[in-house]
């Protein structure tokens, strides 16, 4: 007999953080890291702080339903803001840190900012560059004051610290404590609580509305796949202006009152994580690749034995990697439990996975042999899908059933169809609200209340898999019908290959932008003793192309014929968000891509 089903409460995401601390108001909701400390707070510490941050907005001027942008790493400022604009009937809106100047104005302009949350002068000097087209912003709230006593006197109304803020709030929460009460109380769970703007791969950022309905909705599906508990640990570092670190940094653990911690910065994560030894861990592809390409080099640094150990460990746990623990016979057990304490323990501890319970990779499409790997060492890491649209994760893989290559099955609330063209459709409570002052893309997303996913799918019974986005599919000169992310993803299986960019659609045949991934390849070139000065010199080198061949040759032989690649053009910089090449959440933008590398592509064709 399996677990009950998770049920949250018919609480807005505000009223639910109020209950929590009502009813636990000494347990730890969030730890933070500074300066190698780690910080605990409360339930009672989080609703107060968020209080009083929304009360200071409110003091500053913020209007009811007002917009409030975030531009920050994960930290529990960026939660504060949100919660305590959620508390005062604000809508917070994220932006990613690492957008350039033109991006962040673009999404504040169209989101209508009144006021925005910087984490520093970096963030906010790309605010304070555009002001003169945000009309509706009027304040600047900086969490980390350093460089700011020489702006000019005409901005410094208009610029705050997070503490003064805060302190703002406080006083104000006496003479002001009854419009938190009557904002809950009259709080419907169909009001909007989120703006989040998709990565915009193929043209401007959308603003994706998300309903506190839409974020309750989406838990006990996630609750439920993931058999999370209330003593389940989180380490928040993917940014939370997107999705999928939302359900598991905000409506998750409120609903569910599991812990959250936010490291020192993104450059501290492999630390945190073996400090935090979460239980829960989610990572999008290009992680689970780059901790894949870490153990390479680990492994490759090791002397003759330990390296041959590693590859017996493989070879000995890899057959019965699809199993979950629980489900393994004695003999594979016994067999695990000796590799374990051999040489696995160490690669987990190196990673900081030894404790997780399931481990998530989601976002963009990854190869099955990456999942296999990090199943084979021991992470229970299996695949999800979701997006922006559907307020997180609608399919999962079950822990107790792994299909290699599929997405799993629908969550909990979720009901899935196919369209005659082979597009997963979706219906339930976390379709997402629509896309802010664009009724006409939501009605092209959101027919007959279907959420068109834009996925082409193949099911097997309940099982989904997952062939392509709709608009990539593409068809060859010959007419045959190729998905250039099976491609691509066959090529960065390989720890020495960053990324993979097909080129195909109505070509004679598969050819390919290959970027290098500059670590793992660096050290290869070392330990080779081939010279190299920046990532040019050593992408250019003949020594390195002939190992990108071998790779692109392992891939080839994976693959049916007509989708091997035949000829690549190796990449001499690393593809950048600033150059309008990547997304924030770094995926591909091809036809940006296709366009600067045209004399590159045509030359492969020649």
């Amino acid at each position: 007999m399996g677990r009950p089903s998770f049920q949250p409460e018919e609480l807005t995401l505000p009223q639910m953080l109020r209950a929590r601390a009502a009813r636990t108001p000494k347990a730890v909701a969030i730890r933070q890291k500074d300066f190698g400390i780690w910080n605990p707070y409360t339930w009672e510490d989080y609703w107060q702080r968020a209080c009083h941050v929304g009360l200071g907005m409110r003091a500053l001027g913020l209007a009811e339903a007002g917009h409030v942008g975030i531009i920050s790493e994960n930290r529990l400022e960026w939660v504060l803001a949100q919660m305590g604009a959620g508390a005062v009937a604000a809508v917070a809106v994220g932006v990613y840190p690492t957008s350039p100047a033109p991006e962040v104005s673009y999404v504040l302009g169209h989101a209508d900012v009144e006021l925005v949350f910087c984490e520093d002068q970096e963030q906010a000097e790309k605010v304070i560059d555009s002001l003169p087209a945000l009309p509706a912003l009027r304040h600047i709230v900086v969490m980390e004051t350093k460089g700011f006593r020489n702006y000019p006197a005409s901005l410094r109304d208009r610029i705050h610290s997070f503490t003064e803020l805060e302190a703002l709030g406080r006083q104000h929460a006496q003479a002001a404590a009854s419009l938190i009460h009557d904002v809950l109380a009259r709080q419907q769970l169909d009001d909007i609580g989120l703006m989040i703007y998709t990565s915009g791969s193929t043209g401007k950022p959308k603003g994706a509305m998300i309903s506190y309905r839409n974020m309750r909705a989406i838990v006990p599906g996630i609750v439920d796949r993931l058999q999370l508990e209330a003593d389940s640990k989180h380490l928040s570092y993917l940014p939370l202006c997107h999705v999928a670190e939302q359900m598991l940094t905000t409506f998750v653990p409120i609903y569910l009152g599991s812990q959250i911690n936010f490291g020192e910065s993104l450059r501290t994560v492999q630390e945190d994580l073996r400090e935090v030894a979460p239980t829960l861990f989610l990572g999008v592809p290009r992680i689970w690749e780059k901790l894949h390409a870490a153990i390479t080099i680990k492994m490759q640094e090791s002397h003759a034995p330990m390296q041959a150990l590693y590859r017996h460990a493989l070879a000995a746990c890899g057959p019965f990697a699809h199993k979950h623990a629980g489900e393994r016979s004695l003999r594979e057990r016994l067999i695990y439990r000796f590799w374990y304490w051999l040489i696995l323990r160490a690669l987990l501890n190196f990673i900081g996975l030894r404790h997780a319970r399931v481990a998530l990779t989601g976002a963009a499409p990854i190869s099955p042999n990456v999942i296999r790997y990090f199943r084979t060492l021991g992470v229970p890491l299996i695949e999800v899908y979701g997006l922006t649209e559907s307020t997180g994760m609608i399919l999962g893989q079950p822990l107790n059933d792994i299909r290699w290559g599929s997405v799993g099955t629908p969550t909990t609330g979720a009901t899935c169809a196919v369209s005659e063209t082979g597009e997963l459709l979706l219906r339930g409570e976390m379709v997402f609200a629509g896309y802010y002052k664009s009724p006409e893309q939501t009605s092209e997303v959101i027919q007959d209340g279907w959420l068109h996913t834009g996925d082409v799918v193949r099911q097997e019974g309940e099982t989904v898999y997952i062939v392509d986005r709709l608009k990539d599919v593409m068809i060859t000169a010959g007419g045959k019908n190729l998905t250039p992310s099976e491609i691509e993803n066959a090529v960065k299986d390989s720890p020495y290959i960053k990324e993979c960019i097909v080129v195909a659609d109505r070509r004679k045949f598969v050819s390919a932008l290959i970027q290098i991934d500059f670590e793992t390849v660096s050290k290869w070139a070392e330990s080779r003793g081939i010279a190299f000065t920046h990532f040019r010199s050593l992408a250019e080198n003949p020594k390195v192309r002939e190992l990108v061949e071998a790779e692109v040759g392992k891939a080839n032989s994976q693959l049916a014929d007509v989708a091997r690649i035949r000829r690549f053009h190796l990449l001499t910089k690393e593809l950048d968000h600033d150059d309008g090449e990547v997304t924030a959440t770094m995926k591909v933008r091809r036809a940006s891509i296709y366009k600067m590398y045209g004399s590159e592509i045509e030359a492969l064709y020649a």
